[in-house]
Parts: C-alpha cells; structure tokens; sequence
C-alpha cells in the first residue's frame, strides 16, 4: 500500500475566546484584493480549534492546523502558541 502525504492547511490567528473547555476560538485576518476595485481589503473568520492542555488565553497568536473532525464545529488544532499576551499589570 502506498503511502500518502497529506498536507493540511495551517493558519496564524489570535484568541478572540478561550471560555470553553479543551476549545479556543482563534481569529484569522487575511488581505484579499478586490476583484474590481483592485484594493486590498481585510477579511476576517472565527475557527473553533482544539487545545488539549488548555494553555491558550485571549490575545495569544497561535498555529492552528486543519484536523479531522472533533466536533460538530471543531475541525482544527492548536499547534503552537506563537506569542503570548502581555498583561498590563505584569
């Protein structure tokens, strides 16, 4: 049996929540040219994406990769916290 290589998508994003349980919701802003007007306009998209140890909080930029399905909703990962939120008082 050959073997197959898969390759999933990865996206860079930022907690926008991190309320539930094993679950953050991560926040990814791209630019995209519009077609007509040629200008470069920012679109944004919520994922829901899993995070075993509970380690993410809101404002961290995280790795997230496409995954099978956890959830009803849950389709992606925490791969990595890529930088953490600095608190005001610390």
């Amino acid at each position: 049996m050959s073997e197959k290589k898969i390759r999933r998508k990865t996206f860079v994003g930022v907690v926008v929540s991190d309320k539930m349980d094993k679950t953050v919701v991560v926040q990814v802003e791209r630019l995209v040219q519009h077609p007509r007007f040629k200008k470069y306009v920012k679109k944004r998209k919520k994922y829901m994406a899993h995070d075993e140890e509970n380690k993410c909080r809101v404002g961290d930029k995280v790795l997230i990769r496409e995954t099978r399905p956890l959830s009803r909703h849950k389709r992606w990962r925490v791969v990595e916290i890529l930088e953490r939120r600095v608190k005001e008082g610390e």
